[in-house]
């Protein structure tokens, strides 16, 4: 019989009240796997999606449901246990990692949870200057904004087109961030300013003085200004909301310019793009240890930051949920999990 732990798990589709925490087995680790023992969790939008049934996608697109699922991919821990051909990573090892992602997009990656288990392939050595909530709240946001601006990093099929994409020189450029207070977006500011590029981010006014405080040499309050009616020439605008109406943004770019979508669904510009000369481009991210490590020496050094906007027991994870729900976030959101 399976050594047991706590977990928040889905038995039906639904609102943040269907996030039950109880007892589940601990997870089992293969030969190239790690046990970690998880201090912390990260929230991501996909965590929202998968506990809703993704019931905004087409019917033909939604999981299959194979109850009961944990949820979740950002986690910050400690190496419990290691496969016997795992090399980088000894027992009590600090650790962090965006766990199977995409893979298991669809049914969970097990986060929400005292133990989860992770590819080695998939893990890097916390910095050691950051917490565990602020590793936590790290991995999928971080890795978004590197695979988007420095470097993809894998050579995958390219879900949302069909050439691969590539991210633009920063240097001397100017750079608009769209949903700049965000989890993606406040780090995306913050790689843009350290590749060199004048950075202009959009976000509510709430979000003016972390910002500034981040590095952004403009910001745009959306609420009061339309960021279309005020910028010209920028050389990428990269929007990390989504949404409705994301033509508009190719009017404030350059010919030769770039406009990356984080979330391209519902972009129907691809033609005016074309004559106005500006590529677009997205891509999936995807989980990635080395890579991770590569950019967590930008955590380390303080070159970056994780702002974390709140924190919640991982037993009151359906309290997170609703206060990710209510939006307009700062950074990210965090469950603690206490060791025993």
């Amino acid at each position: 019989m399976s050594e047991m732990m706590k977990a928040v798990r889905l038995h039906v589709f639904g609102g943040p009240e269907v996030l039950t925490y109880e007892d589940a087995p601990r997870p089992e680790i293969g030969a190239s796997d790690v046990l970690v023992r998880v201090h912390a969790v990260g929230i991501n939008p996909p965590d929202l999606y998968l506990r809703d049934g993704y019931r905004a996608l087409p019917p033909e697109w939604r999981p299959a449901p194979n109850f009961a699922l944990i949820i979740g991919t950002d986690i910050s821990g400690v190496v419990e246990a290691i496969g016997k051909d795992v090399t980088d990573f000894t027992v009590g090892d600090e650790v962090f990692s965006m766990v199977r992602f995409p893979e298991d997009l669809m049914t969970g990656s097990g986060a929400y949870a005292d133990y989860v288990r992770v590819a080695a392939s998939e893990l890097a050595h916390k910095p050691a200057t950051i917490d565990h909530e602020q590793a936590a709240g790290a991995p999928m946001s971080l890795l978004t904004a590197w695979q988007f601006l420095i470097d993809v990093g894998h050579d995958a099929p390219n879900p949302f087109q069909s050439v691969p994409h590539t991210p633009v020189p920063l240097g001397g450029k100017t750079v608009v961030v769209n949903g700049a207070g965000g989890g993606v977006g406040h780090l995306l500011v913050q790689i843009a300013k350290w590749q060199g590029a004048r950075v202009i981010a959009v976000a509510s006014g709430r979000n003016e003085a972390l910002m500034r405080d981040l590095g952004a040499d403009q910001f745009i309050d959306y609420t009061k200004t339309a960021a279309q009616d005020v910028i010209r020439d920028a050389d990428l605008v990269i929007d990390a909301v989504g949404g409705a109406n994301m033509e508009r943004f190719l009017q404030v770019l350059k010919p030769g310019g770039a406009l990356f979508l984080v979330n391209p669904l519902g972009f129907d510009g691809h033609e005016q793009a074309r004559e106005r000369g500006v590529t677009v481009s997205s891509t999936q991210v995807r989980s990635n240890g080395p890579q991770l490590a590569e950019a967590g020496r930008l955590l380390g050094d303080g070159t970056i930051r994780v702002v974390v906007d709140s924190r919640y027991p991982l037993a009151e994870a359906s309290r997170a949920h609703a206060r990710a729900m209510k939006g307009g976030i700062q950074g990210k959101i965090v469950l603690t999990a206490l060791p025993a």
